[in-house]
Order: structure tokens, then C-alpha cells, then sequence
């Protein structure tokens, strides 16, 4: 699916260095300001436990994970909002994409410069946030005047209704903080995506720490802990350039006694991917068969015909129903045919809500 994480900060916070260690697509990494200019877009995979289990049962002549697309966009500078630095390229890099990962320096490195000349990560994020609310604050006020004279014309019901939500939007901004914070109802969600504000995305903030600190993080990572605990948002501690010696090691083996020697279960950026898939609300279903094993990425909520359309627009066109196992049950059966002797093979029609795990074979009739 075409949905997409942006990696977003300041300049030289180990964007680039940690889009390295997620993508094949090398970004170039290098210590000064505006390094990356172009956003580079990666296509990452999604590890998976489950995945191994249903080869080492199938014994499929090939396996295809899941994945999702991360944007590695320019960093961003005070001022941004009015088209300071690269600002207007940035903020428009990151109105295309649907989520959030807002990398954070989180170490000292005489070495590497920062944008301005001290580690405080904390006022970084506020350095971000601030200028996505002026340019939200701007967008939200043209929106408002818009619909204010429509209202004006024709009475519209409609617009009225959206005027409201966006007062309380912009009253939220003018207190310096993000309309991901505003309560709404479902209905509200929806009529909100149409105002596309930056600050509305889903964020995940990731601590860029140094090696020491990789295991538990230090002084910087409990003090973003502290300034983000109200917005309800996920913190991952990460040590990029660590992360980039591990993925540059050539055996599982190498890798993970790295890890061990780190105090650490997997990897850091395995974390970020889930965290990444979580933000993007993605689920996974699986085929399964003597050819193949895939794992197919669909938005939480779909129903069976969307999900087989994901494979292809016949499937959805001519659905008949759906054949569907639960993971657990196929791995207890260890066949199709065995879950179906054991009444563990359900067979669904165009209302069923697909379940992360379900194993999945559509019927369908063009």
C-alpha cells in the first residue's frame, strides 16, 4: 500500500544515517546543514516472526514480507514557515506523507555540528512543532474564511459544521499546540482530513542516542520522555550510527552477537518499523501455498473484498467470499486441509472484518 512514514528534524540529527540502516535506499549522510535536499524514499521491510513459521510449515519456493515506504525529507530550520532554509520544500515533503518519525539528537559529538551550536532536544522538537503550528495556523485561517462565506451564500449546513471543528483547531494552535491534540469524535476525524494539517499526522519520536546509551538512554531521552508524556505519542531510543555497524555485518550470527554485547534483544530500528507500521494503522494478512508465502499490508477496518483487492481489483470486483484461518490454528494443524477437518477453516462473505494474522485465500468470479 502506498502509505508513507516521513523522517523529519532538524538538520543533522542522524535522519539520513538512520534512513540508511532502515532502507536499501542509501540517502547521503554527511556533517552539514541540508545534506539531503531531495527527499529519498525507501521501501522497507517489515520483519516478522510469523513469516518464518508459515515457511518452515509450507516450504514455499520463495517468501515476500510486508513492507512500508519511509521518506527521509530535508531538515528543517527556524523560519521554515515563512521559507527559511529549504522550508517550503519541507513542509510540503511532509504534507505527502501520512505519518510522522520525528528524529531527535540525543548526544554529544564535538564532531558533528549542530544547527545551533548546543544539544537540547527538547527544544528542537519545539523548534519543529512551532513552525508546523504557524504553517497549520495559517492553512486552518484561509480554510475558515473560506467556509465562513459560503455559509454566508448559501447557508450551507455542511460547512457549518466544519467551521466549528476548525475554531477549535485553531484555537488549539494559538496555544502552541499540535491538532493531533484536539479531542474529536469519529465523524469529527474525518472531516478534519480534509483541512490536511502537518500537526494532525501520527508521531513517533525517536531518541538518536550514542552506543553507551542504547540500552537504557540517558539525561536527553528522559527529558523528551518528559516534554512529550501528554501527547500520548510512542518515544524509541535508537543509536543510529551503531545501527549502521550492525546492518553493515554480513551474518545473523555477527548481528546479533553485536546486540548481545549492547544488552539488546533486536535490533533498534526493527522497534521503529513496527512502531512505523503501528502509526500508519497496519495490519497484516498471509497467503499461503506451495509457491509462495506473502505477507500483505491493509489498513485496520477493512473488510474482506477491500483486502483481496489489494492483490488485485478482480479479486474485489468479483468477490465471492472468503477463506479464512487464524494463524494460531494454522499453526497447530500445520496444513489447510488439517484445519479444515478440524473446523478451523471459516468461510466469510463481504461484510467480514479481517484480523491481523488471518490467513487468507479469496474465492472470486469475473
Amino acid at each position: 500500500m502506498a502509505l508513507q512514514c516521513g523522517i523529519v528534524g532538524l538538520p543533522n540529527v542522524g535522519k539520513s544515517t538512520l534512513f540508511n540502516c532502515l532502507s536499501s535506499a542509501r540517502a547521503q549522510a554527511a556533517n552539514f546543514p541540508f545534506c539531503t535536499i531531495e527527499p529519498n524514499v525507501g521501501v522497507i521491510t517489515v520483519p516478522d516472526s510469523r513469516l518464518i513459521e508459515l515457511e518452515n510449515i509450507a516450504k514455499p519456493h520463495k517468501v515476500v514480507p510486508a513492507t512500508v515506504e519511509i521518506v527521509d525529507i530535508a531538515g528543517l530550520v527556524k523560519g521554515a514557515s515563512k521559507g527559511e532554509g529549504l522550508g517550503n520544500m519541507f513542509l510540503s515533503n511532509i504534507r505527502e506523507t501520512d505519518a510522522i518519525i520525528h528524529v531527535l539528537r540525543c548526544f554529544e559529538n564535538e564532531n558533528i555540528v549542530h544547527v545551533d551550536g548546543k544539544i537540547d532536544p527538547v527544544n528542537d522538537k519545539e523548534i519543529i512543532d512551532t513552525e508546523l503550528q504557524l504553517k497549520d495556523l495559517e492553512t486552518i485561517e484561509a480554510r475558515i474564511a473560506k467556509m465562513a462565506k459560503a455559509i454566508k451564500v448559501s447557508g450551507d449546513k455542511y460547512a457549518k459544521e466544519r467551521i466549528d471543528l476548525a475554531e477549535r483547531i485553531r484555537a488549539t494552535l494559538l496555544q502552541g499546540k499540535s491538532a493531533r491534540t484536539v479531542e474529536m469524535t469519529p465523524v469529527e476525524k474525518e472531516l478534519a482530513k480534509d483541512f490536511f494539517l502537518l500537526t494532525s499526522k501520527p508521531v513517533v519520536y525517536v531518541c538518536n542516542v550514542d552506543e553507551a546509551s542504547a540500552k537504557n538512554g540517558n539525561k536527553f531521552t528522559e527529558a523528551v520522555k518528559e516534554a512529550v508524556k501528554d501527547e500520548k505519542a510512542e518515544v524509541l531510543i535508537v543509536a543510529a550510527a551503531t545501527e549502521a555497524d550492525i546492518a553493515d555485518l554480513e551474518s545473523f550470527e555477527e548481528k546479533q552477537m553485536f546486540l548481545e554485547e549492547l544488552g539488546l534483544d533486536e535490533p533498534g530500528v526493527n522497534k521503529l518499523i513496527h512502531a512505523a507500521y503501528r502509526l500508519l494503522n497496519l495490519c497484516t494478512y498471509f497467503t499461503v501455498g506451495v509457491q509462495e508465502v506473502r505477507a500483505w499490508t491493509f489498513e485496520n477496518g477493512m473488510k474482506a473484498p477491500q483486502t483481496a483487492g489489494i492483490i488485485h481489483s478482480d479479486f474485489e470486483r468479483g468477490f465471492i467470499r472468503a477463506e479464512v484461518i487464524k494463524y494460531d490454528d494454522y499453526i497447530k494443524y500445520r496444513s489447510e486441509s488439517a484445519c479444515k477437518e478440524a473446523g478451523k477453516l471459516g468461510v466469510e462473505g463481504k461484510e467480514y472484518v479481517v484480523k491481523d494474522g488471518d490467513i487468507m485465500h479469496f474465492r472470486f468470479n469475473v
